[in-house]
């Protein structure tokens, strides 16, 4: 159980004055990554037994909100994380769960009802991300959340301590797996058999390559809008990087895997060795402001991840990723397996993004 200890510390911040304060200790927070893969364990079965019943009425579209388009899927395990929340979460360590589904001006808590001000943390979740990949049965979604210590309106990304991502994989796979982190203390990373129900270590590394010759690095160009703007950018990048061509081509391949934190995996566990996505800046140009078919911050919750892998996800710009917790700023992220692949994108993506966009 949470127990985060109170304090008599005033100074937190200026626009979120909490009634009590609290000190989390290291050992509140690795109880807490447990706690939350326990939490996705029990969404992703809830979600293996929905599909034996229902077969493919996943597809189906159950409401649209100003985040997203919300299909039977999403309708299912909302209902089972509400649920889960009621029962589970510790009155020790009260939360507001910002997720999408719940709007960004509705105030959700646990314990039910609890003033926000007397919250510890603020948890983004995305239950699934990658929704359309599963409902169809085509490849694994996945499961995020990214805890952190409540700040109120100035909680941000960088603010996040712990971090879960757990794979729902399609009807065929016999495996799920499971990365989660408290921040500074490692990956603790699981494969899951579901059918015998017994876990197994994971090996994960990020490539250590120092180059893209013969390997996966794409950006981001999901949806027909803005597809001709993205691929001209992707294209100069390599042109530039001395790829576009070479040897007959066919030197740098590419893998539009319709979820970040699938994105995120790839780049763990050694698939790819760069993965950005510049849609915000893309759809600016064109004037589509079109926000909903961008990365969101709960899309982009895991980020932690791979920095403790030792990778690297940081904005275009080189700079450190910075929004607030919520469901609708669109994010703009590069990701690379490497500091050493980081330093030769970083400078021409930047540039060229300021030429096209």
């Amino acid at each position: 159980m949470l127990n985060c200890s109170k304090t008599d510390c005033a100074d937190w911040c200026s626009d979120f004055v909490p009634l009590v304060i609290f000190v989390v200790k290291n050992t509140d927070l690795e109880k807490a990554r447990k706690l939350l893969c326990k939490l996705q364990n029990y969404i992703r079965d809830t979600l293996i037994t929905a599909r034996a019943k229902s077969g493919h009425t996943f597809s189906r579209i159950a409401a649209v909100t100003e985040a997203d388009t919300i299909y039977e899927v999403d309708k299912i395990t909302e209902e089972a994380i509400f649920a889960w929340f009621e029962k589970n979460w510790p009155k020790s360590c009260p939360v507001q769960l910002v997720m999408e589904g719940i709007e960004d001006e509705d105030v959700v808590t646990y314990p039910a009802n609890t003033p926000l001000k007397q919250t510890v943390f603020k948890l983004i979740f995305d239950p699934i991300d990658g929704t359309r990949n599963l409902m169809y049965d085509k490849r694994s979604a996945w499961i995020l959340t990214g805890l952190a210590l409540q700040k109120g309106k100035r909680t941000d990304l960088r603010d996040i301590v712990v971090s879960v991502m757990t794979e729902l994989s399609t009807s065929k796979m016999w495996r799920s797996d499971q990365i989660s982190a408290v921040r500074g203390q490692g990956l603790v990373a699981q494969a899951f058999n579901l059918i015998t129900r017994r876990w197994s270590k994971l090996a994960v590394r990020p490539s250590r390559a120092d180059n893209f010759e013969h390997g996966f690095a794409s950006i981001a160009r999901f949806f027909p809008e803005g597809k001709e703007l993205l691929g001209r950018i992707e294209e100069d990048l390599w042109k530039e990087i001395g790829l576009h061509g070479k040897n007959g081509g066919q030197l740098v391949f590419d893998d539009q895997y319709i979820t970040t934190g699938g994105q995120i995996y790839e780049l763990l566990i050694g698939h790819d060795r760069m993965l950005g996505d510049i849609r915000p800046m893309a759809y600016a140009k064109l004037g589509l402001g079109n926000a909903t078919l961008c990365c969101h911050p709960y899309d982009i919750c895991t980020a932690m991840l791979l920095e403790e892998a030792g990778g690297i996800v940081e904005g275009p710009d080189g700079k450190a990723l910075k929004s607030p917790l919520d469901t609708t700023t669109p994010i703009a992220w590069m990701g690379y397996a490497n500091a050493t692949l980081a330093k030769t994108v970083r400078p021409i993506i930047k540039r060229l993004i300021k030429e096209h966009c």
